[in-house]
């Protein structure tokens, strides 16, 4: 079982693949068993209360693979809410807020080139483009302030 914060909850559904990381052994897949109905309270780490609820895990590992996981025991648990491996993504960090929407640099040539772009589904690492930039075409990751319509680029 891991709580997790009811904003995130409501993505997961029963059958959802876990990855479990950072237990004290190697990566063990499991799915969800179950999202419990109910929330409770808990203070984080910056002492704002936060709403949680439990989701169940089962293992599908072994169970030779995980008998030293411990009850109570601090792990990290990868929830697959969404995926598609034929999705045009990118890094979030080359997306960036631009007019009512978002936008990246594209590299065209050496010239970097202005596109709004709509994104669909993201994490920590890379967001789906759904409209406005094609396969293949390079972004620049960190844009700084200093990279515009038009700017002569080199690609490292």
């Amino acid at each position: 079982m891991v709580d997790v914060l009811t904003s995130d909850a409501v993505k997961i559904n029963p059958g959802a693949r876990v990855t479990i990381h950072r237990w004290g052994g190697a990566s063990l897949e499991g799915q969800v068993r179950r999202v419990e109905p109910s929330a409770f309270t808990r203070m984080s780490a910056l002492g704002v209360q936060e709403q949680h609820v439990n989701v169940i895990i089962d293992l599908t590992a072994p169970r030779e693979q995980w008998a030293s996981l411990g009850d109570g025991s601090r792990i990290e648990a990868h929830i697959t809410i969404w995926e598609d491996p034929s999705a045009l993504t990118v890094p979030v960090s080359s997306v960036f807020r631009h007019e009512r929407g978002w936008a990246v640099y594209a590299v065209e040539g050496e010239i970097a080139r202005l596109h709004p772009v709509e994104l669909g589904e993201r994490n920590g690492r890379v967001a789906r483009v759904t409209k406005g930039l094609s396969a293949g075409q390079s972004v620049i990751v960190h844009p700084s302030d200093r990279i515009a319509e038009g700017i002569e680029v080199s690609v490292r």
